[in-house]
């Protein structure tokens, strides 16, 4: 059978691959703790869920606009006023079946064969081969423990090129937790300025997960604004992961390619759900600050969990949910038959000797590194770091 050779330009995401073999050892009947997936472990607030109920009973139930319905567009116009002091208009908004679509639509619309994409590192698995698949060219730019897994305005002025069209990032960082402040995005705006082919995508779903301060967007910055492409959605900041709500917002050129490209290929997003969005984006914002305060004592706790393992080298994360480790000082050592030679060894040993799943860093683009997500139980948060330091400790 002949097949594409698009599935030859991209990878599974490792995310996604981790969570499958963490599954399958569960259906052995072990008992497998995962901190791989991005996944708030509450449910949806009762007054989102009420919403969808009422949109079932009121016969929301067919096609929907490809961009999303007039009101839930105006529930993102008034969310970006409220929390971000942005100014857009329902033709700037397009809603997508989750973050994840919003984000390949506007690669897709972005870059063409060749193109270049500047991306720091660490970043989402799926940044990088979005753009394999739209043909494009990915330049990581790689940042350190020790800069706070941020770049410089020095270094991006030195990565641009005359054959760069994007630059993406994410703040707060999937999957460093780095947090960019107002000063040090003006900092990267003094060179966007100098570049005005350069169309800036800003990752901000983890907008509301933040423990340092107020969220910063690069949009602020006016004679920039109509150059950069907010990503955002409900999955993180309000526990709605398998509503698959995501939107974009951006210039109306720029939404209205996004949209050409969505309208072939799902149309427009589930109705139920962006009824539930409307009330989600517009009302109470409690239960989304309760989720906060409870991932920041999980943060604190986890944080003091590593510090009791020798050799793991910790950045503490200003936003979202995951620590980053350098685990680089275990390469080299062995238990038994095994012996850890990068980021992936690393994690499989987790998972078979301690059954906890992660992520190997590889798939960030930071190969000394594993993702572990506290998007967890503090009890299960607890059982798995005690497994992760005796697994460990037989390392030698």
């Amino acid at each position: 059978m002949h097949l594409s050779s698009i599935l030859q330009r991209f990878n599974e995401p490792e995310t996604l691959k981790m969570a499958k073999l963490g599954r399958e050892l569960r259906a052995q009947g072990i008992d497998v703790i995962d901190l791989s997936l991005g996944e708030p472990d509450f449910d949806t607030p009762q007054h989102i869920k009420d919403a969808a109920i009422k949109a079932i009973e009121d016969n929301w139930s067919h096609y929907t606009p490809v961009a999303g319905y007039l009101d839930l567009r105006e529930a993102v116009c008034f969310k970006f006023k409220r929390d971000n002091n942005l100014d857009y208009k329902p033709e700037n908004i397009v809603v997508s079946t989750g973050a994840k679509q919003s984000l390949a639509n506007a690669i897709l619309a972005l870059t063409d064969d060749g193109d270049e994409v500047i991306i720091p590192t660490p970043y989402w698995v799926t940044y990088s081969e979005l753009v394999k698949i739209a043909r494009g060219k990915v330049v990581e730019l790689h940042t350190t423990t020790e800069s706070g897994f941020k770049i410089t305005p020095q270094q991006l002025e030195d990565t641009i090129t005359d054959k760069t069209r994007v630059f993406l990032f994410s703040s707060p960082c999937n999957p460093s937790g780095a947090v960019y402040s107002k000063e040090e995005l003006e900092g990267l705006a003094e060179v966007f300025r100098k570049h005005p082919d350069v169309t800036i995508l800003s990752d901000e779903i983890y907008e509301y997960i933040n423990f340092v301060g107020k969220h910063e967007s690069i949009a602020q910055f006016e004679d920039l604004k109509d150059r950069v492409v907010v990503i955002n959605g409900l999955s993180k900041g309000f526990a709605m992961t398998g509503w698959r709500i995501g939107y974009i917002a951006a210039n109306a050129q720029i939404a209205k390619a996004c949209e050409k490209i969505q309208g072939q290929m799902t149309s427009g997003t589930n109705s139920i759900a962006q009824k539930a969005a409307v009330v989600a984006l517009t009302t109470d914002l409690r239960p989304s600050m309760e989720m906060v305060e409870e991932f920041t004592r999980r943060r604190q706790r986890v944080l003091e969990l590593v510090k009791e393992i020798p050799g793991i080298k910790c950045f503490e994360p200003e936003g979202a949910f995951y620590i980053f480790p350098d685990v680089s000082s275990y390469y080299g050592k062995s238990y038994g038959t095994t012996t850890i030679n990068n980021s992936a060894d690393f994690s499989m040993f987790l998972l078979n000797t301690a059954h906890v799943s992660s992520v190997m860093g590889d798939a960030f683009g930071e190969p000394d590194c594993v993702r572990f997500s506290f998007a967890n139980s503090m009890q299960n948060i607890e059982r798995a770091w005690a497994r992760i330091k005796e697994a460990l400790s037989k390392l030698k």
